[in-house]
């Protein structure tokens, strides 16, 4: 009786082994070398030099460049993830109360720009939102506008391209939360004389948050981290974090300070992320124990 039980015992770890092993080779041992990495010295003479040294990180967290670049990165990842739950959320809604046969087409073409190549959909955008793109065109000809807005190379560009494929995630998340909501609970608020705002507000939202919540840390995290969309959209001058660690690594050949800059990005995603999913469950549960 006891070897069986022992046995069971470890079923659960012989299951998880390749996972795990796959875990440490592919994410934890990459980022224990980065870390190594980024105490490492450089002269740009000499290269890499062998000898330990915090110089990277006191460079990162005192230099002015960086912290402009990290706080652009952080401020376009909220604007994004905040524009992507005011789209996203009404739209699923929307979506949820379609008929079968509509609600699969528009699905489709909300989740259409996962579908296409982040290079072929960013160099579209650069197209559309060109000098003498398809919007000012039709900008001007509608007499909005007097003369075309420049919007390539600025972060109202790269705020609008990273909205268009970030959206999906949040539809996704807020569409696997919604399938859990009792229909009975939204036709009881209205006929207890419920207006449908306040229904959408009082009933429906609160039982989204969890969604939202998922949606966002995911909005949020893949946007701090994005490269391709801001770099061909926010050309030299409009650097993130990514693009900075990229040019560290590749132009100036500095790896210990890009290992550092991508560090220092991942903590401080992992202290946004913990930090706004802890807020959120307090105030989810301030509502549904007030």
């Amino acid at each position: 009786m006891s070897s069986q039980s022992q046995r069971m015992n470890w079923a659960p770890w012989l299951f998880s082994a390749p996972a795990l092993v796959v875990f440490v080779c592919m994410l934890l041992t990459p980022l224990v070398l980065i870390g190594l990495l980024s105490l490492y010295a450089f002269d740009g003479t000499k290269g890499i030099l062998p000898t330990y040294t915090l110089a990277n990180y006191i460079e990162i967290f005192t230099d002015g460049y960086y912290l402009e670049i990290f706080t652009r990165t952080a401020v376009m990842s909220a604007i994004v993830t905040f524009v992507c739950i005011v789209i996203g959320v009404p739209e699923t809604v929307i979506l949820s109360r379609m008929q079968g046969r509509w609600r699969g087409v528009f699905l489709l073409i909300v989740l259409a720009p996962l579908l296409i190549s982040v290079i072929a959909r960013t160099l579209g955008w650069s197209i559309l939102l060109g000098t003498n793109g398809l919007i000012n065109d039709v900008l001007v000809g509608l007499g909005i506008i007097d003369e075309p807005i420049r919007m390539v190379f600025t972060m109202t560009g790269v705020t609008i391209a990273m909205v268009h494929v970030m959206v999906p995630f949040m539809v996704l998340s807020v569409w696997a939360a919604i399938q859990k909501l009792d229909p009975q609970v939204e036709h009881a608020s209205l006929s207890l004389g419920a207006s449908r705002f306040t229904t959408f507000f009082k009933v429906i939202l609160p039982q989204l948050l969890p969604g939202i919540l998922s949606g966002s840390i995911i909005v949020f995290a893949l946007s701090a981290s994005a490269f391709a969309t801001p770099a061909l959209l926010g050309g030299r001058r409009l650097k993130v974090v990514a693009t900075a660690a990229y040019d560290e690594f590749l132009s100036t050949l500095n790896w210990p300070l890009g290992a550092s800059i991508a560090l220092v990005l991942l903590v401080a995603n992992i202290i946004v992320i913990v930090g706004f999913n802890r807020w959120v469950e307090r105030r989810y549960r301030a509502v549904f124990e007030g």
